[in-house]
């Protein structure tokens, strides 16, 4: 029974009362996860991008693919002038959740009116754009400076949202992983002060990083600076979503964890009963002893060094107990806000998620707490006890990989034409490199294990104090003594359990740990792309609904002679395919404002038109925080495609041309085009 294996009230009334906490947290955060997909998509809108309709509508209304969260501003209407023409506060239309909807004021006048609109997708990923429409028929516009808002983060702010996602990932492993090897394979690690380094460096690292990103994911979503990460209004209203409750309950079981924390380190670290020297002998001579009284001792003495051990073993279990719980409560942080809250099977993907975050924890922590053991002599029997526990975690991560890989691709071409897809073949490259490095570490586990002298556990042998002496001395005795001292000074690592088999073993965990380091940031990489089935699909109902035909009542641009702008911007991906360097060219007719016609070329190094996997297209108008406005693209040929750019308004716009030449390199060129 757990209440009667803690060795004392005050200790066992706190792991039931950290038990309770951490029940209550997690069955918060289970209940928020509810059935959607994942990186809500812009599927249509009413009235339709670039449409000419006779009379103004009462509202506009946006479909996504899937579920999103709104603000009030999260739709914007504006007029030719720049005035917002919207009712404000948008909406979801009819109760549908994937659905955005803002009135818009009576009487308006004919022109062309911009949307800009921006939102969360429900695995609280912010997304965004623009778009125009025209009453009558198109028209020159101008909008205000702050009027709209992009979804596109700030370049610092989205760098130090990532760095501090990356990093609680790190924190979690480690702290969830050295917490857990100190359990289960060394317990008397809790006593020694690097240990006690290592778990409080987790705990710390978690508990910053966590505050990083709730303070930063206001400005991350409104693509505002890093000055707004302290604006209390911005973390009101992220704690208001998903990711915000999730945060707010990883902070909470931080505090619980800094408990669980405390006692492990408290009842662990305190030192064991010391064994009498003749116990050993007396053990030994139970077997073949001369009388019945000296058996019975000895067979008595062991019975107290095991009485003594038992309150060791059962505090041990009961803050297991404790810690796989507070485990799986700081998982469920990240796995109810991200893609596995999303989609199908979430009631099999949220479970799944959570065992896949643990298995990699209790790998990629334990690795930095052996490398740790390893230089405080750490036995042969607890680096076996590890070495079955990383055969399970991979066996686990393996098994929940493949599940997640297969609901995040769905098709074996999303593999290679997604970028979630790309990200998945490099953590598995990553990953089988930590499994062949993990190979070599298990050839010098078996060394330490068949060497007996190397495979206890080592005891610090104190070195004797330094005498300050020359370097070299004519007295013998004097020369005898430095001798001594530099032969105390090279075996120091020996003494520490740094024999040269745990010096191998301890090389190969640290490769190890180093690709541990990159898993984790591709892992934060792959948790902000959209997965590969819901790319996609969007992709198929974009060919299937004809996205790259002009919409209903948008007439055709009208070119005309002699006003025809080139654009030549050159291009090289860095890759080694004959289509990574070369020139792409942009021709716009009449390149004013409304709609023009874009061809687009690409000519390779030879000046020969060449063939791309992807291509893109875009327009931005920095001045006036519009776009990325895309332009759908039609092939014309080899190297040649053409669409309909709608340029609402006069200014500097930015042209940008990304070139995908293989499955891996890619880059994007910009260049300026000044309008009206």
């Amino acid at each position: 029974m757990l209440t009667a294996a803690l060795p004392n009230p005050t200790t066992r009334r706190r792991i039931v009362g950290l038990l309770g906490l951490l029940g209550a947290v997690l069955a918060l955060l289970l209940a928020g996860a509810g059935p959607a997909s994942a990186h809500a998509t812009l599927q249509s809108t009413d009235p339709a991008q670039n449409s000419v309709v006779a009379t103004a509508p009462q509202a506009v209304t946006l479909t996504f693919s899937e579920s999103v969260s709104l603000s009030g501003d999260s739709v914007r209407v504006l007029d030719p002038a720049g005035k917002a023409v919207d009712g404000g506060n948008p909406a979801h239309a009819d109760g549908k959740d994937n659905t955005a909807r803002v009135g818009l004021n009576s009487g308006l006048a004919n022109g062309t009116y911009t949307v800009a609109w921006r939102a969360v997708s429900e695995d609280s990923h912010p997304i965004g754009g623009a778009f125009t429409f025209s009453i009558g028929a198109p028209s020159d516009t101008s909008v205000s400076t702050t009027a709209l808002s992009g979804a596109e983060a700030d370049g610092v702010v989205a760098a130090l949202y990532g760095t501090g996602r990356t990093v609680a990932y790190g924190a979690f492993a480690l702290l969830v992983g050295a917490a857990a090897f100190v359990l289960a394979c060394w317990p008397a690690g809790a006593a020694q002060r690097a240990v006690q380094r290592l778990l409080m460096t987790g705990w710390v690292a978690l508990l910053v990083s966590t505050v990083a990103v709730l303070m930063l994911r206001g400005p991350y979503e409104r693509g505002s600076g890093v000055g707004q990460a302290f604006d209390l209004s911005l973390v009101r209203a992220t704690l208001d979503e998903r990711i915000g409750t999730a945060l707010a309950a990883r902070l909470l079981l931080l505090a619980a964890s800094g408990v669980f924390l405390s006692l492990l380190v408290g009842q662990l670290g305190q030192p064991a009963p010391a064994a009498r020297p003749e116990e050993a002998d007396d053990a030994r001579a139970s077997g073949d002893a001369r009388t019945a009284e000296e058996a019975e001792e000895a067979e008595l003495r062991q019975l107290e060094r095991r009485a003594a051990e038992r309150p060791q073993h059962e505090t041990r279990l009961g803050l297991g107990v404790a810690g796989l719980v507070l485990a799986i409560a700081l998982s469920a942080t990240w796995v109810g806000a991200d893609h596995a809250s999303v989609g199908i099977q979430v009631w099999l993907a949220l479970p799944l998620g959570m065992l896949h975050l643990i298995a990699m924890a209790l790998w990629l922590g334990g690795l930095a707490a052996m490398a740790v053991g390893l230089r405080h002599g750490i036995g042969a029997a607890a680096a076996e006890r590890f070495s079955k526990v990383a055969f399970g975690s991979v066996a686990v991560l393996t098994a929940t990989g493949i599940y997640q890989s297969w609901r995040g691709l769905g098709s074996w071409s999303a593999l290679t034409d997604t970028e979630y897809g790309r990200l998945l073949l490099v953590k598995t490259g990553c990953v089988v490199a930590m499994l062949g490095v993990a190979w070599i570490s298990r050839a010098w586990l078996a060394r330490l294990r068949a060497a007996p002298a190397e495979a206890e556990a080592a005891r610090p042998v104190e070195a004797p104090e330094p005498v300050a002496v020359a370097a070299h001395s004519d007295d013998p005795v004097r020369q005898a003594q430095l001798d001594r001292q530099r032969a105390a000074r090279a075996s120091a690592g020996r003494d520490r359990g740094l024999t040269p088999t745990r010096a191998g073993l301890r090389r190969s965990v640290l490769i190890e740990s180093v690709a541990a380091v990159a898993v984790l940031v591709v892992t934060t990489m792959l948790t902000n792309s959209p997965p590969g089935r819901v790319a996609s699909e969007i992709a198929a109902a974009g060919t299937a609904n004809g996205a790259t035909a002009p919409a209903p009542g948008v007439p055709a641009p009208q070119t005309v002679p002699g006003q025809t702008m080139e654009l030549k911007l050159p291009y090289d991906t860095k890759g080694r395919t004959p289509n990574a360097k070369g020139t792409a060219t942009v021709t716009l007719n009449p390149a004013r404002t409304g709609p023009n016609e874009v061809h687009l070329s690409l000519d390779g190094a030879d000046g020969k038109p060449v063939e791309v996997p992807e291509v893109e297209l875009a327009f931005t108008l920095p001045d006036r925080d519009l776009g990325p406005l895309p332009v759908p693209l039609t092939a014309e040929g080899p190297g040649l495609w053409s669409g309909t750019a709608q340029l609402p308004l006069a200014g500097n716009w930015v042209v940008s041309v990304q070139v995908r030449s293989s499955e891996i390199d890619q880059t994007t060129e910009i260049k300026q085009l000044k309008i009206g």
